[in-house]
């Protein structure tokens, strides 16, 4: 298995060839990556919650935050101060371990899977996407009693979305041709 770290230093050595870069802190890095799933199941089934942080645990090592509702939104039986969400967010190591395991385990692991769509870069240099399916990875457990996804937002200091899918085409990501 290749190591992620390896693959960032040769990732921006050939962006500083391509981009010409003049001060090599320009040249875009990976600053964190936020791994976040909504939990409006859990008005009516609260073992949700416990599974969801079980899982975002074991898949991270790190604990994750349960977000809270900030407004009662009676269409959607919501009260303020209800758990809506879960999330992760990972930085310096944890965050290689997390993009290594997902590149290069759990991403071949997806059925008929035909790459990641270009279509989550915004203008800030972040890249989000889906994963439908959360038993892609080794450490979930196989006591699951529904499908639930999760959103994975890998944010970058690029400036351009060029740099950014150039840089994630480089360290393995792959996108849809």
């Amino acid at each position: 298995m290749k190591d992620i770290q390896l693959l960032i230093k040769d990732t921006e050595k050939k962006l500083t060839e391509k981009f010409k870069y003049k001060n090599p802190h320009l040249v875009p890095k990976i600053e964190k990556v936020i791994i976040h799933r909504g939990l409006g199941e859990s008005l009516t089934n609260s073992a949700v919650l416990e599974k969801t942080y079980d899982l975002f645990y074991s898949i991270t090592g790190q604990k994750p935050v349960f977000t809270k509702a900030k407004k009662s939104i009676s269409n959607f039986k919501l009260r303020e101060g209800q758990i809506v969400g879960c999330k992760v967010t990972l930085r310096a190591k944890k965050m290689h371990n997390f993009l290594t395991n997902l590149i290069f385990l759990s991403l071949p692991k997806i059925r008929d899977f035909r790459g990641i769509s270009k279509k989550g870069c915004d203008q800030f240099g972040n890249f989000s996407f889906g994963i439908k399916d959360d038993s892609i990875f080794p450490e979930s457990t196989t006591d699951l009693d529904k499908l639930r996804g999760m959103d994975i937002t890998i944010c970058t200091s690029s400036s351009t979305k060029e740099e950014l899918l150039y840089y994630l085409e480089c360290i393995g990501i792959p996108f849809k041709v």
